[in-house]
């Protein structure tokens, strides 16, 4: 990314040569060129355009290298997050309009509630509140990125210090809880919910241990978002 921006960047000399032949063309009194339909003005903003995008890729990717390496979030999961939101933008512009923003956090596994329009929507209102404030409509790539990145760390650390609590609750912090310790330590509908949803423990031989629980897989699950 870099080293295209910076290709791009050297082809301003190109550009300057056209701009001065345009001008010595205008001196000459030649304002109509039949050898092309493009203009320097023309040709200019193009340039700028893509000179703008190569900085916002370059800012964006920089954005996620340090997600990656300061979040603990996967780079599994920033290619899916990015890979998303190309899906969406069709028109490549770089920015997703709500409707857009809104199928692709659906698309992400997030839960939000089907309203009719012009029903209030409070839930996706709150995300709006984060990555669009002023309301302009749309969600940049770079908004958005930052976003999904702070939602997935801090579901990484609410899922520690979930696995942390049962961690606590299982004697000498084993990898596993039993059934006996669920119901010593938990109310009961918060244990049954637990054992319901829990897997059986199985350990490195692959055997299931009885009446012993799965808490870190559980943890995990339900931080899938």
């Amino acid at each position: 990314s870099q080293r295209k921006h910076q290709e791009i960047r050297a082809m301003r000399s190109q550009l300057k040569k056209i701009e001065d032949l345009g001008a010595a063309m205008e001196e000459a009194l030649i304002l109509d060129n039949k050898y092309t339909e493009h203009s320097t003005v023309g040709l200019a903003q193009q340039w700028d355009q893509l000179d703008q995008l190569g900085m916002r890729m370059q800012h964006n990717l920089e954005q996620q290298i340090q997600a990656r390496n300061t979040t603990g979030v996967t780079e599994e999961a920033l290619k899916e997050f990015s890979m998303m939101f190309k899906h969406f933008d069709k028109d490549k512009s770089g920015r997703l309009n709500h409707q857009e923003f809104k199928s692709c956090l659906r698309s992400l596994g997030y839960d939000l509630p089907m309203v009719e329009e012009g029903e209030p929507d409070p839930e996706f209102e709150s995300i709006l509140d984060t990555v669009d404030p002023n309301r302009d409509g749309h969600v940049s790539l770079q908004e958005y990125m930052a976003f999904m990145i702070s939602r997935e760390t801090e579901n990484v650390k609410s899922s520690e210090e979930i696995e942390s609590a049962f961690r606590a609750l299982s004697s000498e912090g084993k990898p596993y809880v039993t059934k006996e310790e669920l119901y010593q330590n938990l109310t009961r509908e918060q244990a049954d919910y637990c054992i319901s949803h829990m897997k059986p423990y199985m350990d490195g031989k692959g055997r299931e241990l009885p009446a012993a629980y799965d808490y870190i897989e559980f943890t995990r699950s339900l931080f899938v978002n």
